[in-house]
């Protein structure tokens, strides 16, 4: 079959023509099923076939001219609608009249009839009208002007031609252009389909960028726009259009893309589009958490993006067909819920001490549980029916990672990796998502192990026992070949729970990799050495996990051998420069495995019950014995010492000794957990150990404390304290409380805890040696305790002791503040065996315990041992209390009658209550460890991550910090507990006890009081007075026992100094307590009941009466309680604060007032029954009714004639002369206040004008 070439043709494209063309002609019989548009093409061929080509020539000017007039025809009649057939002759008849009509008229005629038609048509059909007579009339002229000249003149796009006539029987309608229209690059074609009738706002677009206008408006504004590279674009950047980010939405001026547009991209029909703007939104997010777009602007991008629905735009994208949109969003959600830098954090402090040991990354659920109390019981029984479920929107308001598992995120992860086998890339991406969910909680880890097929996708497809070799560079699939990321995911699994941990180990083969990965060196596997020694450093994390809970002792006898090879190749590997820093964290890792394998060979594991543990999946292990014995990790020692000390040989090398900085962290806290194990060995020879110990302290660790590097070391602490320098730990720059990260943006500030500067994690670790050492020779205590005289760390510690305004609690803050904890506890319990074993007065006592103090207060969740070691031990013990025997009791007595203000009563001593505490401090710290105490699974967990009781660990994930542990006031916190159980919504008789429960806290406050008050600055005075005013409210007798009244008095008059006076502010919010008006309404309530005109009640009630307090109070007992008037017998001279403090300045409330002159009328107010305010009322009632003021309200002047009138007209003359002739107050005085003699001569004028009408009519005005 011969092929043939088309045929050539004027156009790219057919004209195109309207079916309707078609619709009058018949069907030919060689039309078949062929379409309209062949049939016509072939058509048009048949008759260009048929027809003779005729000869053009080219007519002269004056030809043109002749054709031009006589195909003049009519401009604006086009004959549509007429249905005759002469309907072209009935048109150009009309015309030729026009036209004699218009030639038989004057141009002055002419000029007339057109103003006419101008006045009586509308502007927009005249402007129509002219613009179609140009038109026409410069196409015709042009093309004239184009045949003549033969040449193709280039036109603008106003110089285009109108185009070809229509075909018969149908008229163009031409396009309705105003003369005011904006101009468009190019002119709508009458062939142009739907063009008939022209919409001007719809090619408004054509146009020209208009230029950008220079907006006086702040930034933030305005809606933000970014570049495709996620940049922030400034709002006046002038931006070329060839870049691409000018597009025809809001602001076409500007370039970039707002949010709502890329959002409205990512829905785009077009799957390049859809990829495009998920890539966009994952840069931006990537940016923002890096800090780049600083205070440019107003709100939070990831806050404005989640509100906006981003989370499940990401979710609906991963279920798309297109694999490149998938990646897109992968990515994307990784930008989301990954920091980049806090897996960096936590890999490389998981060798610290205690590292392993993580908070869970998952928001607090305070909001959530404030709501639930409000709900009613039936609707908390409905939401604990597990068919209704909260949907994930509302789940992902409150946590995104709990709204994302709940739309089945986890199955279409598996599978992607299982079934579309995705780019490495996408790979990376989505194991980094999974290792995030699974440091978000146990449940969140435990539904990425029960995922079905999940886990055994990744142990098969990324963590095979053979795979071909893999080269240097990157591949091209990751399927089938060892993946490091793969492995940490199963480590932060493990770490989850001590059964997730078991599960793996034996239920998915690990055992045969971890063989497989460790028993040989990196350098020996088949991949690129970078990946090789991730992968094998994450090997020794998991395996170090999995012996954390006493497991994975078999795999250690099986490559003992192995262990050792490596252990000995060790030094010389540590000889060769420079040291790789994945090699560091590799040999540390490998240390810390064996650290976790000698602890899990203590024999205090042997001594189980039951492992602890709140989940009941958790708790279904039995114990076990532990399957690793001393005999088989003794030996590890000798080999492990020399390493430690080829390293600190580098100490004065400062760049050495960072690139190493891992390495002696891991040996030093081997080292305390292989003496710790030796010392608890059923069959130990002390001798030996002893021997041992002392030729460690003197071969290594007394010189290292005598090195000048050394002493430097303890300087920068207080440099990279997240205590001393806040600013180390600032909040991310986008933190949401629903979805929780450390924020660490990339590598640390150097002056920070885990920054390259800090010798935080090394202290930490030696300390932790060094009281291994003291515990097990104490006869090395003395020398071991040289390094607590070093003065930067007694810098430290003052800085620490320091009061200080609680900083809010953030993610990041809170593991910085546990390690550092770790660092001061350490300290505190090596000074205190220290302390035990002087005979003569501790140094820094003081600082000690001011320090144990602020630390008890502060530590975290998880840190329960340790506050309840504090408790023992540091908080109350006697050395770190020099006071009481250097005159600390006979000193409070002289300060005591210095201070003039100070109540007296007789056996109230200050001096004797202290020494009577100091005595009983044995049943202080027992009164305390019962009220304080910590919920115990919590605290059994604390203690077996401490003491490395492997057995007893039921997860390395840590309660989420909500808080300290205890509260600020937690000295108060028995009487708390008693308040709470008498007046509790099912009131209950004290017991017996509750007497000396009330006098030990009493007695611990007086002595933070006295010798320790920066203890209690954190305590608002006000919020001290509540807690002393709940003691009167506990019991009707309790109040009246005499060691309360004694220690409460002394407590008052603490409080009562002009200083602590001056700080007592009752307006203010107070912690733990609602209004403190509703707790003094109730005070005067039980004042009335039960006081009996108790003195140290009664003082209680006065002290809130002052007149800085808020009028509230004074109202609440002279309108409400007016009937405790009568027991306030408290006598002028035991006054604990001055009575100007009652009486200045004078009271403006009208109301009150009136109450005071009511119940001094009345008689209520008797200056025997209740003197202090019997002259307070006097004082305040003889200002008002003597001022003239005369800003004063008519309301007020009324009332104070009124009230002269009346002390005028009174029967009792003593109180009259005492209103009428009050001058100031003075307690040495009987009444509390001075009389004048003589009347002022401005009051006795005052006095005469107000009652001079009573006096001339002799009778009482009304």
């Amino acid at each position: 079959m011969a092929v043939t070439m088309p045929l050539p043709s004027g156009v790219a494209f057919p004209s195109v023509f309207h079916r309707s063309q078609k619709g009058s002609q018949g069907k030919t019989a060689t039309s078949g099923k062929r379409s309209i548009f062949a049939q016509e093409i072939a058509a048009r061929r048949k008759a260009e076939a048929n027809s003779t080509p005729m000869e053009t020539s080219v007519p002269t000017q004056g030809q043109q001219e002749e054709a031009g007039k006589s195909s003049q025809g009519p401009q604006l009649i086009t004959g549509e609608g007429l249905q005759s057939q002469d309907a072209r002759r009935e048109i150009q008849t009309i015309h030729e009249e026009n036209l004699a009509k218009l030639h038989a008229l004057g141009p002055e005629e002419i000029l007339q009839e057109q103003q006419r038609l101008w006045a009586q048509l509308d502007p927009g059909l005249i402007a129509f009208l002219k613009s179609r007579r140009n038109t026409s009339g410069q196409a015709g002229v042009e093309s004239m002007e184009e045949e003549k000249s033969g040449t193709v003149v280039h036109k603008t796009p106003e110089e285009e031609p109108v185009g070809l006539p229509p075909p018969n029987g149908y008229t163009w309608r031409q396009p309705e252009l105003a003369t005011s229209a904006p101009e468009l690059p190019v002119t709508p074609h009458k062939e142009w389909l739907h063009m008939d009738t022209v919409e001007l706002e719809k090619l408004q677009w054509t146009q020209d960028l208009p230029p950008l206008q220079r907006q006086k408006t702040q930034e933030g504004m305005q809606q933000a726009r970014f570049s495709l590279q996620g940049e922030l674009l400034a709002p006046d950047a002038d931006l070329p259009t060839h870049l691409g980010l000018h597009h025809h939405g809001e602001e076409a001026e500007r370039a970039g893309y707002s949010l709502q547009e890329i959002f409205h991209l990512a829905r785009s029909q077009i799957s390049q589009q859809r990829a495009l703007a998920l890539q966009v939104l994952a840069r931006i997010i990537s940016k923002a958490q890096a800090g780049e777009f600083g205070g440019r602007l107003t709100d939070s991008v990831l806050r404005l993006l989640l509100d906006a629905g981003f989370l499940f735009l990401l979710r609906f994208s991963l279920d798309d067909s297109v694999d490149s949109v998938t990646a897109a969003a992968v990515w994307a959600l990784r930008a989301l819920l990954v920091a980049p830098g806090d897996e960096e954090l936590l890999d490389s402090t998981f060798s610290w001490y205690q590292g392993a040991a993580v908070f869970p990354l998952m928001p607090c659920q305070e909001e959530e549980e404030e709501e639930e109390d409000e709900e009613t019981p039936v609707e908390k029984a409905k939401k604990k029916n597990p068919q209704e479920t909260r949907p994930p929107p509302d789940l992902a308001r409150r946590d995104v990672l709990k709204g994302l598992l709940a739309t089945q995120l986890l199955p279409r992860l598996r599978y992607l990796l299982e079934v579309t086998y995705p780019s490495p890339t996408v790979v990376q991406d989505i194991l980094a998502v999974l290792i995030r969910v699974a440091r978000h909680s146990l449940e969140s880890a435990t539904k990425v192990l029960e995922c079905p097929r999940l886990i055994d996708t990744l142990v098969r497809e990324f963590l095979p026992s053979s795979w071909s070799p893999v080269g240097e560079g990157p591949i091209s699939r990751l399927h089938g070949v060892p993946c490091a990321a793969a492995m940490k995911l199963l480590r932060v699994l493990a770490s989850a729970g001590r059964n997730i941990s078991a599960r793996l180990m034996s239920g998915f083969d690990l055992r045969s990799r971890l063989c497989r990965f460790v028993s040989e060196a990196p350098q020996e596997l088949a991949m690129p050495i970078q990946e090789a020694e991730q992968l094998n450093t994450e090997s020794f994390r998991l395996w170090a996990v999995a012996a954390a809970y006493g497991q994975g002792g078999d795999l250690y006898r099986e490559l003992y051998p192995v262990l050792i090879r490596a252990l000995r190749a060790l030094p010389q590997e540590l000889s060769i420069r420079p040291h790789s820093q994945l090699a560091m964290h590799r040999i540390s890792a490998f240390i810390t495995l064996l650290t976790c394998l000698t602890q899990a060979s203590s024999s205090s594991n042997t001594e189980l019950c039951a492992p602890a543990s709140n989940n009941p999946a958790e708790s279904s292990l039995s114990p076990v014995s532990p399957s690793v014995t001393w005999v088989q990790v003794s030996g590890l020692r000798p080999l492990i010492e020399p390493i430690l000390r080829q390293v600190l040989k580098e100490l004065p090398q400062p760049d050495t000794w960072r690139a190493l900085a891992p390495l002696p962290i891991a040996c030093l806290l081997y080292l305390a957990a292989h003496y710790q194990a030796w010392s608890q060995q059923p069959k130990l020879c002390p001798g030996e150990c002893l021997q041992d110990v002392e030729r460690l302290s003197k071969e290594l660790v007394l010189p290292l404390l005598c090195q000048p590097t050394f002493q430097g070391l303890w300087d920068s602490l207080r440099h990279c304290s997240p205590l001393c320098n806040p600013l180390s730990c600032a909040p991310a720059p986008e933190s949401i409380p629903n979805l929780v990260s450390l924020g660490c943006g990339g590598d640390c500030p150097p002056l920070s805890l885990a920054g390259s500067s800090s010798a935080f994690a090394f202290l930490t670790s030696l300390l932790s040696l060094l009281n291994t050492l003291a515990r097990i020779h104490k006869g090395l205590c003395g020398q071991l305790a040289l390094v607590l005289a070093a003065p930067g760390l007694q810098d430290y510690l003052l800085h620490c002791g320091a009061p200080s305004r609680a900083s809010r609690l953030t993610p990041f803050l809170a593991w910085a503040l546990r390690h550092e904890y770790h660092l001061q506890y350490l300290v505190l319990t090596l000074a205190q065996r220290t302390a035990g074993l002087r005979t003569d007065p501790t140094p820094d006592a003081v600082l000690y315990h001011t320090v144990a103090l602020t630390l008890v207060s502060r530590l975290l969740p998880g840190s329960e041992y340790l506050a309840h070691e504090l408790l023992l031990g540091s908080v109350f013990q006697p050395e770190f209390l020099p006071e009481r025997a250097s005159g600390g009791p006979e000193a409070a007595d002289f300060s005591d009658k210095l201070n003039l203000g100070s109540i007296r009563r007789p056996g109230s001593g200050r001096g004797a209550l202290l020494a009577e505490a100091c005595r009983d401090l044995p049943g202080i710290r027992g009164c305390y460890l019962a009220h304080c105490m910590l919920p115990c699974p919590a605290l059994l967990h604390s203690q077996a991550l401490y003491q490395g009781e492997h057995l007893r660990i039921p997860s390395l994930l840590l309660p989420v910090p909500k808080g300290p542990l205890l509260p600020a006031d937690w000295p108060f916190l028995p009487l708390i507990h008693l308040y709470h159980q008498a007046s509790g919504p099912v009131s209950k008789a004290l017991p017996p006890s509750s007497l000396g429960t009330a006098i030990h806290a009493l007695q611990w406050v007086l002595v933070l009081e006295s010798w320790r008050p920066s203890s209690l600055q954190v305590v608002p005075p006000a919020a001290r007075l509540a807690r002393l005013m709940c003691v009167f409210l506990m019991d009707s007798d309790l109040f009246r026992e005499a060691p309360i009244q004694r220690y409460i008095t002394a407590l008052l008059a603490r409080l009562c100094q002009p200083r602590a006076l001056s700080l007592l502010k009752l307006d203010c919010p107070l912690p733990g307590l609602a209004s403190f008006p509703d707790l003094y309404t109730s005070f005067l309530e039980h004042f009335e009941a039960v006081s009996f005109g108790d003195s140290l009640f009664g003082t209680l009630v006065l002290l809130p009466l002052q007149r800085r307090y808020s009028v509230t109070l004074r109202l609440s007992l002279f309108g409400e309680h007016v009937g405790a008037l009568r027991a306030l017998g408290l006598p002028l001279a035991q006054l604990p604060v001055s009575l100007e403090n009652y009486t200045a300045p004078p009271e403006d409330n009208l109301e009150l007032l009136k109450l005071y002159f009511q119940a001094l009328v009345m008689g209520t107010l008797c200056p025997h029954w209740c003197p202090v305010l019997y002259a307070v009322a006097v004082a305040h009632v003889n200002s008002f009714i003597f001022s003239q003021d005369p800003k004063s309200s008519d309301v007020a002047i009324a009332a104070s004639k009124w009230m002269l009138q009346k002390t005028w007209l009174l029967a009792n003359e003593c109180l009259k002369q005492h209103l009428l002739y009050y001058k100031l107050p003075n307690v040495a005085v009987t009444e509390g206040f001075e009389l004048y003699s003589q009347l002022p001569p401005l009051r006795h004028n005052r006095l005469q004008d107000v009652t001079s009408g009573l006096l001339k009519d002799g009778v009482p005005g009304s």
